[in-house]
């Protein structure tokens, strides 16, 4: 954790990497794969730095919530259910984070960042997969038991690192039966918020997060969902998703480089 004061420079390159992640991620998702690695090159350890981002481009996501309250209206009480183990997987996956040194998660990184890049990259397939194949689950107990345990899986991985959770919830939703595209994003963005609120707390209680930069990216993240969206849907969709998985590929590689070159 630094010790002196940022510069303004530093302050202004984390409120930019938080503005950009917010208005991408109001598009196309991915915007962790932009703050993230922005953090790591200003110098924070990169626990420290995936704690700081998360907290720092989390009120991005109030504003989804807000756009969806409609869908979210008309999903099935049984899925709304699921924020449960959202809570409890979020706690334990920032618990694991907080016991992990940052020796290993160095290490732990690069493979990271990849696996959450080719998330991000493959989710057009997944999501044509989940129009098609969608609709097929059963509310059974057992469904409800194979629910809440695949929420809470996904929830830990995205207490943990965060980056690529929401296809992932995409995906766990449409094996569990559920067909209506934007119901599906309302949840996830549900859960997101979820899982993301309960490990910011604890990571804030750890003391992981670098507060300097964690709030120059609130307020960067607030603009940026807000102010940036409309700039980013004119860019549009594909230009965006393939900016994000350029960059998510080459910090990957150059996370391998830095750590295993």
């Amino acid at each position: 954790m630094p010790t002196s004061a940022p510069s303004v420079l530093h302050l202004a390159l984390a409120f930019l990497a938080a503005f950009f992640a917010a208005a991408v991620n109001s598009v196309a998702g991915g915007g962790t794969l932009i703050s993230f690695p922005v953090l790591v090159a200003l110098g924070l350890p990169s626990v420290i730095a995936n704690a700081t981002s998360t907290l720092g481009i989390w009120p991005g996501s109030l504003g989804s919530i807000w756009g969806f309250r409609r869908e979210l209206s008309r999903a099935e009480p049984a899925m709304r259910v699921l924020v449960a183990p959202c809570f409890l997987g979020g706690a334990a996956g920032a618990l694991l984070l907080r016991a992990t040194s940052s020796a290993t998660f160095d290490r732990l990184v690069p493979f990271l960042v990849l696996f959450a890049t080719v998330l991000f990259t493959v989710r057009g397939r997944v999501q044509a997969w989940l129009g098609s194949a969608a609709g097929r689950g059963r509310r059974s107990r057992a469904w409800l038991l194979g629910a809440l345990g695949a929420t809470l899986l996904v929830a830990v991985y995205g207490g943990y690192f965060g980056a690529g959770m929401s296809i992932m919830m995409l995906s766990m939703l449409g094996m569990v039966g559920m067909s209506d595209l934007l119901e599906m994003n309302a949840l996830t963005s549900l859960f997101s918020l979820c899982v993301n609120g309960v490990a910011i707390g604890l990571f804030a209680a750890a003391g992981l997060v670098y507060w300097p930069f964690a709030l120059a990216m609130t307020a960067g993240a607030l603009l940026g969902g807000y102010g940036a969206a409309g700039v980013a849907r004119r860019i549009g969709r594909k230009h965006l998703s393939r900016l994000v998985i350029a960059i998510g590929y080459t910090v990957s590689a150059l996370f391998f480089l830095r750590k295993f070159g």
